[in-house]
């Protein structure tokens, strides 16, 4: 495989920190620009996020000295400059759709983690492993930009990722309706511990648009092509309640759900440990060898001793047992500014790197 060259754009805020640890060693994205805000422009990375680093990790060395650039003034620069660029920019929905747009129109590639775009009907709202087809809406989408190369491919929100893995195997039995109450981490909302001490020894019974988002999003990943725009499933019927838990990172998941041919406990577990995708097939750089892991134990998985299973790009599941109303329930979890944030968006553009798209 060739080496692209990549930029992040909103790369001092959490999730382009994660961007940031994750590309600097990886074998096919070098990093060449990075961008943020009018405030962080002109510095150089280290002293950009210098008050404000919060991954374990230090800043990558190879990113150091890069001079940060303004993601909206300088995105002719920028756009020149690489093959494809990350997003996670903290902005308005207006604004972040329409500086999407413009990379796009300036035939750069656009690998989004923002949810502005998530609805755009031609533009593609991806999970590797469940729906790589919907690649395939992109010529469309040039078509309306009139573009040759530039699009836009969003990555889902970090919550339904803690549970539509899980359930993906099992809808060829027919899903009929699901009931998912999250438990998310405070990293989800770009803070950690010290930054937001309130949460320490609390929860909090609201995420704003979290619950839209958990019910709407996975429709749309379960959809399908139709002429110029993908039309989101009809079914099955969701509701959710999603929670703010005082958790590091990782997002847990209980579910419910009933089937039209309500499968084995066995026939349920079988699909889980042997489910793979195209990522699996295309041995992507990052991902998981197994996609699905199924715990036994009662008290697994657990936030700290599985959120970063296979390198945090895993997900795993637990408590598979019968409901008196609906047919089953089930916990699951999954790291959410890994699998549900950058991580899934660096696999999202291997897979599109695999497929010639950026080329």
């Amino acid at each position: 495989m060739k080496q692209y060259k990549v930029g992040i754009i909103g790369a001092t805020g959490m999730v382009g920190q994660r961007f940031a640890v994750l590309l600097e060693n990886h074998p096919w994205f070098k990093v060449e620009a990075l961008a943020a805000s009018s405030r962080s422009a002109g510095k150089t990375y280290a002293e950009a996020v210098s008050e404000r680093w919060l991954m374990s990790t230090p800043v990558p060395e190879s990113m150091k000295n890069i001079t940060v650039m303004d993601a909206s003034a300088d995105i002719e620069k920028i756009a020149s400059s690489v093959d494809f660029v990350f997003c996670a920019v903290d902005m308005k929905k207006d604004e972040i759709k329409a500086l999407e747009e413009k990379y796009a129109k300036l035939e750069c590639p656009v690998m989004s983690n923002n949810s502005a775009n998530r609805f755009t009907d031609d533009v593609p709202m991806i999970i590797p492993e469940i729906n790589s087809d919907h690649m395939l809406i992109v010529e469309a989408q040039k078509n309306r930009l009139g573009t040759k190369r530039g699009f836009i491919s969003v990555k889902s929100n970090c919550s339904i990722q803690s549970y539509v893995p899980a359930l993906e195997p099992l809808r060829k039995f027919g899903i009929t309706k699901i009931l998912a109450c999250t438990y998310q981490a405070i990293s989800g909302a770009g803070k950690n511990f010290d930054t937001w001490p309130e949460m320490k020894d609390n929860l909090i019974p609201y995420i704003p648009g979290e619950e839209e988002k958990s019910e709407k999003e996975p429709l749309k990943v379960w959809g399908k092509i139709e002429g110029n725009k993908i039309v989101s499933a009809t079914a099955p019927l969701i509701t959710t309640q999603c929670l703010r838990v005082p958790v590091s990172d990782g997002h847990f998941a209980a579910v419910f759900v009933s089937f039209e041919n309500k499968p084995s406990k066995d026939e349920i577990i079988s699909l889980w440990q042997n489910y793979s995708g195209e990522p699996q097939r295309l041995s992507l750089p990052s991902a998981p060898k197994q996609f699905i892991h199924y715990f036994e134990e009662d008290n697994y998985p657990q936030a700290k001793l599985h959120r970063n299973l296979e390198n945090g790009m895993a997900v795993s599941v637990g408590r598979l047992r019968e409901d008196t109303q609906y047919d089953y329930k089930f916990v699951s979890l999954s790291h959410n500014t890994l699998r549900g944030a950058a991580g899934g968006a660096v696999e999202m553009a291997e897979l599109y790197a695999a497929k010639g798209y950026f080329d």
